[in-house]
């Protein structure tokens, strides 16, 4: 009589096996969703950003995946581009609204100078420019900002600091020459007045990296020299609030590094 092969004996611990894959699928879910949670925001538009710009290398066109017996199977990879575009024009929409938000800090802030006509503040492609007459920050043939523009300089560093934009400021000076122990030149004067306005930005908590000083004399002006309202005019400081978008090389342009006087 043949005997019966022995019957395996019940595993009783087998759940054991099953708890120990949920709990470890548990713990690494808890673990994405921290990371999740505690992303930087400079480093998600970084990241953001460089998706946009490997899916808009190039197109993926729907084809033919793959068969199966005698039909065939047809599975159609739409287009990326559509996607990373609705996503660029998002971040795009919510940066000008940044912006404009910004822009309307600005003017409350400024607002009696505009009134007095000392200070501009106009919206541009490269962002925000406030132009300030001289009269308003320095004393004649001066780059020490005076008493009272000390203090609104420093609240207008206040609202800039708490956003990421990169700031140019420039400075300008008619054609009329200088030369003192102190300003040899429009070039050391125009930046040594760019330089004094960064330093009180500084100051008040606007990060160092994010700003750029430039003396340009008196190249650029934006109002003819022969007469003593358009020199008032050209002696100013610019303060260009670049867009969010905007980087490092952004902040010296190709064209400012050639422009040396003639």
């Amino acid at each position: 009589m043949r005997r019966r092969p022995p019957e395996d004996p019940d595993h009783h611990e087998r759940w054991m096996v099953s708890y120990a894959d949920f709990v470890t699928l548990l713990f690494a879910f808890f673990v994405v969703m921290y990371a999740i949670s505690s992303i930087n925001e400079g480093k998600y538009k970084q990241m953001t950003q460089s998706m946009i710009a490997a899916f808009n290398q190039g197109s993926i066109s729907p084809k033919v995946i793959g068969q199966s017996g005698s039909a065939n199977t047809h599975v159609a990879v739409e287009d990326a581009n559509p996607m990373t575009s609705k996503v660029a024009a998002s971040l795009k929409q919510q940066q000008d609204m940044r912006v404009r938000q910004l822009a309307a800090q600005v003017r409350q802030l400024l607002d009696p100078l505009m009134q007095r006509g000392q200070v501009r503040v106009t919206d541009s492609p490269l962002g925000i420019a406030v132009e300030i007459n001289d009269s308003a920050l320095f004393e004649s043939g001066q780059a020490t900002p005076s008493t009272a523009s000390v203090s609104w300089l420093g609240r207008l560093g206040g609202v800039l600091k708490g956003h990421p934009n990169r700031i140019r400021v420039e400075g300008y000076t008619d054609d009329r020459p200088i030369r003192t122990s102190v300003y040899p030149s429009n070039w050391e004067l125009s930046a040594a007045r760019a330089g004094s306005v960064v330093r009180l930005f500084v100051e008040n908590g606007v990060a160092s990296p994010r700003l750029v000083a430039i003396g340009r004399a008196e190249n650029r002006p934006v109002a003819s020299n022969d007469h003593a309202d358009g020199r008032a005019r050209n002696r100013r400081v610019t303060i260009s609030i670049l867009p969010e978008s905007a980087g490092d090389n952004d902040l010296v342009p190709v064209a400012t590094l050639s422009s040396a006087p003639q």
